[in-house]
């Protein structure tokens, strides 16, 4: 399902916590309980946040957590990474801060990435808003002056309240 630009902002909102990451130790111990969840691996987890704010870091701790093994790199600039986790399942990781071109959606098969069954996790989705669903989860994760995070944790899905638990 696509949802039109106008409505990326008004997303249904089932269930929003308020998580605080002390220090990477913490985000991981947060990943790995998320990881465990059931449904997780059929997830849309949408990742909002600065440059810096531990998008990667959070995505590398939950990809782990899933049995990824080997080199888990940013995207960046190749706006999408398959990963096959521990259970057989795939996992695709988007970064689409450099993404402009909505053709490029279509021309790199995204919209078939997205059918299948798998985990979805997507840094800077506003880049490539009216192309992706509604996410399951959306987290908005903010820097402290020190190490820490803040991280509001909306669930936007039945799946999504689901993984929260």
């Amino acid at each position: 399902m696509t949802v039109p630009p106008a409505a990326v902002d008004h997303w249904p909102i089932l269930e929003t916590r308020n998580v605080r990451w002390p220090d990477e130790a913490a985000c991981e111990a947060w990943a790995r309980d998320l990881a465990a969840r059931p449904g997780i691996a059929q997830a849309f987890i949408a990742l909002h946040g600065s440059l810096g704010a531990g998008k990667t870091t959070f995505v590398r701790h939950l990809l782990r957590a899933l049995g990824v093994q080997g080199r888990i790199k940013s995207p960046t600039y190749a706006v999408m990474e398959p990963h096959m986790l521990a259970d057989g399942g795939e996992a695709a990781h988007f970064d689409f801060y450099r993404f402009g071109d909505p053709r490029e959606w279509i021309d790199a098969g995204f919209r078939d990435v997205f059918a299948r069954p798998g985990l979805k996790i997507a840094e800077w989705p506003d880049q490539a808003a009216g192309l992706l669903p509604v996410p399951d989860l959306r987290l908005q994760i903010a820097p402290q002056d020190d190490d820490q995070r803040r991280v509001t944790v909306l669930a936007c899905t039945p799946l999504g309240r689901a993984l929260l638990g």
